[in-house]
């Protein structure tokens, strides 16, 4: 009796793992909520996707910073690019451009792409190379020597041209494939919808993609969401971190 008892218990306590597990997953909870008093830095990441964008509205949403596409690959720039660099420009938000990586693309194609299109001004936040998988490299991961090879060229090229260490955006899927301990002298930027970043590497973020799902005021694209980020520190940190990680003037 106490045996089936004990079963029964094991059962539903599997059965509630799994159906917190799917509403985690299907975001209907929300288990990340990265503390204000620890993380009082937060900004947006946006694209095309976000449509018309009210820079000033969207900058009176409680945030500091705004990382804008610029680029993918060697041929690609984001259609709202230009405009969105302009007039986020005319804001208080510490603002930057970001590139997402090909793994097609040779890392000195897309540097010089990048580089063609993102102009180098003075106080703009590091560049930001995104790496991640699409299509069927989720399940074909690209060779990782040819890839890290590539992206060094990349990283390199940026910061002879803008004079600054650029970023690096991953997934902890990327991440764990090509960057860790091979990219550990530069700033991360991590994505994690779910959980906190904080699996065994305190500290060695930089910036955490925590909620791909927010909605703010001041933007009316196809995109009803838009992505929200933390700074890893406090509000004198990010002062040192901007005046370490912003482009200086040419000299």
């Amino acid at each position: 009796m106490k045996k089936k008892l004990w079963m029964g218990v094991a059962v539903l306590a599997l059965f509630n793992i799994i159906l917190f597990g799917i509403l985690v997953y299907q975001k209907k909870i929300i288990i990340n909520h990265p503390s204000e008093a620890a993380y009082p830095i937060r900004g947006v990441d946006v694209s095309y996707y976000q449509g018309e964008i009210d820079w000033e509205i969207l900058a009176g949403e409680d945030i500091n910073f705004a990382f804008i596409k610029a680029t993918e690959g060697s041929g690609h720039i984001d259609t709202k690019f230009e405009e969105n660099w302009e007039q986020a420009g005319k804001t208080d938000l510490e603002r930057g451009a970001y590139h997402f990586f090909s793994f097609e693309s040779t890392g000195e194609a897309q540097a010089e792409h990048f580089i063609s299109v993102v102009p180098k001004e003075e106080g703009m936040l590091c560049p930001v190379i995104d790496i991640e998988f699409y299509g069927n490299l989720f399940y074909n991961k690209p060779d990782v020597e040819k890839t890290r090879k590539e992206l060094r060229s990349l990283l390199n090229a940026l910061e002879a041209y803008y004079g600054v260490k650029p970023l690096i955006y991953a997934t902890e899927s990327s991440y764990s494939t090509y960057i860790r301990g091979a990219f550990d002298e530069y700033p991360l930027w991590i994505r994690n919808v779910y959980f906190s970043p904080n699996m065994g590497m305190p500290g060695k973020w930089t910036f955490w993609q925590y909620d791909s799902e927010a909605i703010l005021e001041g933007y009316s694209g196809e995109e009803e969401h838009i992505d929200m980020n933390v700074f890893c520190g406090s509000e004198q940190e990010w002062i040192e971190f901007l005046e370490e990680h912003t482009v200086k003037a040419e000299q």
